[in-house]
């Protein structure tokens, strides 16, 4: 079962309180996004530690109910 655009920024949303996400169906199939999470949490932090918290807040649903995501992080002020 797909996911909802909206379904996946509130997930990350409520994980990384602070972070602005932007998502994009790339395939129009709701099941293939891209998404771009900037958040101050990311401060100090390895690009796989900040993806590997973007996947904690997903719960558990990538790799299932989310099949692909091309994820982006950054930390505020740099994701220009």
């Amino acid at each position: 079962m797909a996911m909802d655009a909206t379904e996946i920024e509130q997930l990350i949303k409520e994980g990384i309180t602070d972070a602005k996400v932007t998502i994009e169906d790339l395939r129009g199939d709701g099941d293939h996004y891209a998404a771009l999470v900037v958040s101050a949490a990311f401060e100090g932090k390895s690009r796989v530690q900040q993806h590997q918290m973007v996947y904690q807040a997903l719960q558990g649903r990538m790799g299932g109910q989310l099949h692909a995501l091309a994820l982006q992080t950054a930390i505020p002020g740099s994701e220009n």
